[in-house]
């Protein structure tokens, strides 16, 4: 990763370039090496695939692949590069994502347009924040959860952030300054809200056979899953979901354990999507982390801070290290694999899931140690 800034003073390429050579550079492996990239991105706030391929020296690309589908896209995107290297299509793949994600293009600014625009701007339903207050009211509503429950989840991570020097956000979080915090769309405030920063963050994907040659331990990517359940991008297909307390979480759970060969109560630590704290509990409880409805007290037992029985979002997540639209959250889980998290090091580490995505749609992958 790059360092995270509210405003870089580079190009995106810049922080791409920088981000993919230093997990080439970790890696042992020579830039010139890498036969494979793909990247996403959201409202043209990224660069192509080929460019920085051209930009590292890869001379020679066999593979490429430029997705625009947002936050649901770090895992599937390590997925694709995952099959990419098992189908022999390249041996060597980067998978990254960078922005000037707060003195650029910000995401926070723009709207998903779709079928329902010309329904939505009329009546004022414009920003992410509103969708996801939306799912989050119909929550609290249903399974009993309060504000307090949110503010949990939040402090948890800023937790974590306070043991990452790369956070944006890294001052103590406690329910007071919690709830002194200005709204932003009720139930959320501020704390509840993802970080806009400027940054890049990469991996190398591989396979087995050859991470074994190269100089750090593999995180082995043992399965992966992607599900919609809803209709499209439009954020105002969100109004037409069938149940508020299930997002495409619970939906790809059963296939991704199963694939593995593992299940939820086997996972070490969890590196979870969590551009709002209504998004984390929706994705925790989904993947079957912990009962429906449960999100916010397992928090506030304090299973998910450190030292607690699942660690979850180690690096401070999207809400306090930064939005790097959930490339980050995939590489905090390499690192916590391989022993190399510093200060915020979990103490076991065998086997950890990583999920990308909030509501309709999303994917996720389930990490292991190379036996």
């Amino acid at each position: 990763m790059t360092e995270l800034t509210r405003r870089s003073g580079r190009s995106v390429l810049s922080l791409a370039r920088e981000a993919a050579l230093t997990a080439c550079a970790a890696a042992g492996l020579s830039p010139d090496q890498v036969d494979g990239v793909v990247q996403f991105s959201m409202y043209d706030d990224s660069v192509p695939a080929e460019a920085l391929g051209a930009a590292i020296g890869a001379r020679d690309l066999t593979y490429v692949m430029d997705f625009a589908q947002g936050g649901q896209s770090a895992a599937h995107m390590v997925a694709h590069a995952a099959m990419a290297v098992a189908c022999g299509f390249a041996e060597s793949i980067v998978v990254f994502r960078a922005m000037n994600g707060r003195s650029g293009v910000r995401i926070g600014q723009h709207s998903a347009v779709g079928g329902g625009t010309e329904f939505r701007y009329p009546i004022g339903f414009l920003a992410y924040p509103q969708v996801a207050a939306l799912w989050a009211r119909r929550y609290m509503i249903e399974t009993g959860a309060s504000e307090l429950d949110f503010a949990a989840i939040a402090i948890a991570e800023r937790r974590w952030a306070q043991q990452n020097p790369r956070a944006i956000l890294r001052e103590p979080l406690t329910e007071e300054s919690y709830l002194a915090s200005r709204w932003v769309a009720e139930p959320f405030r501020l704390p509840d809200c993802t970080t806009e920063v400027d940054g890049a963050a990469a991996v190398l994907v591989t396979s087995v056979e050859r991470a074994r040659d190269l100089r750090l331990t593999p995180a082995v990517i043992a399965s992966a899953a992607w599900a919609t359940h809803g209709f499209d991008l439009d954020m105002g297909s969100s109004l037409r979901y069938d149940d508020y307390l299930r997002n495409y979480a619970a939906h790809l759970a059963d296939p991704l354990w199963r694939r593995a060969g593992v299940g939820p109560d086997d996972v070490d630590y969890a590196e979870v999507y969590d551009c709002f704290t209504g998004a984390l509990a929706l994705n925790m409880e989904g993947l079957g982390l912990c009962e429906p409805g449960g999100a916010g007290r397992f928090a506030r037992e304090g299973h998910t801070s450190p030292g607690g029985r699942l660690p979850t979002n180690t690096h401070g997540g999207l809400l306090s290290e930064g939005y790097v639209h959930g490339m980050n959250t995939v590489t905090e889980a390499v690192w916590q694999m391989q022993g190399l998290a510093g200060e915020r090091q979990v103490s076991k580490n065998d086997v950890a899931v990583v999920s990308s995505g909030a509501y309709l749609s999303g994917s996720a992958i389930v990490l292991t140690k190379d036996r």
